[in-house]
This record gives C-alpha cells, sequence and structure tokens, in this order.
C-alpha cells in the first residue's frame, strides 16, 4: 500500500495537468508555428518553461486503484499485476478467467 500523501501529490498532478492543458497545448502550437517571429516563438518557450513541472502530462504515474502501488499497472483494470491476479482468482473480475491449456 502507498502512502497517502504519495497517493495525494499523484492527485494534485493529475489535476493540474489537467487544468493547464490548453494551456501547454496553445504554447507548443506557437513554438511550433512558423508564422511567427523569432522573438514571439522565443516568448513562447520561455513561457512553457516557466510553467510548473507538474503541469505536464508526463509526470502523472498511472496507480493501482486498490493498492496505489506504481508498477505494473494494467490500463484496463487500473490494478497492479499482483492485485489483478488475486481478484481474478477470487472472481472478484467479470469476465476475467485463468487460462489453463
Amino acid at each position: 500500500m502507498a502512502k497517502t500523501s504519495t497517493q495525494a501529490k499523484e492527485r494534485k498532478r493529475i489535476e493540474l495537468s489537467n487544468r493547464h492543458a490548453k494551456k501547454r497545448a496553445a504554447l507548443k502550437s506557437k513554438i511550433i508555428d512558423p508564422n511567427l517571429t523569432e522573438d514571439e516563438r522565443r516568448d513562447a518557450m520561455f513561457a512553457l518553461t516557466k510553467m510548473k513541472r507538474d503541469t505536464a502530462r508526463t509526470r502523472v504515474m498511472r496507480r493501482c486503484q486498490a493498492t496505489g502501488a506504481p508498477h505494473a499497472v494494467y490500463r484496463k483494470f487500473q490494478l497492479n499485476r499482483i492485485t489483478f491476479r488475486n481478484m481474478a482468482l477470487q472472481g472478484l473480475l467479470p469476465g476475467v478467467t485463468k487460462a489453463s491449456w
């Protein structure tokens, strides 16, 4: 089980990245735009670098919804591999069966 402070920090990162997504996208498009002057593009670049790091979507880590574990998290179920296996063996995940051949 992950610490609650770590999980809270992750929730804050998700909120920040969602809140600033449009602004970051606009600045990135200005940086790429060849029609703007070099000064305008440089200003957009500096504005992007001055934004908080946690506003970037890449800073968000996928975590297990049950335990908060950060590694081996399946996107479809939002569970890490150990929790997924335990829940599947207990029959708590509908449509999931153990393969045998």
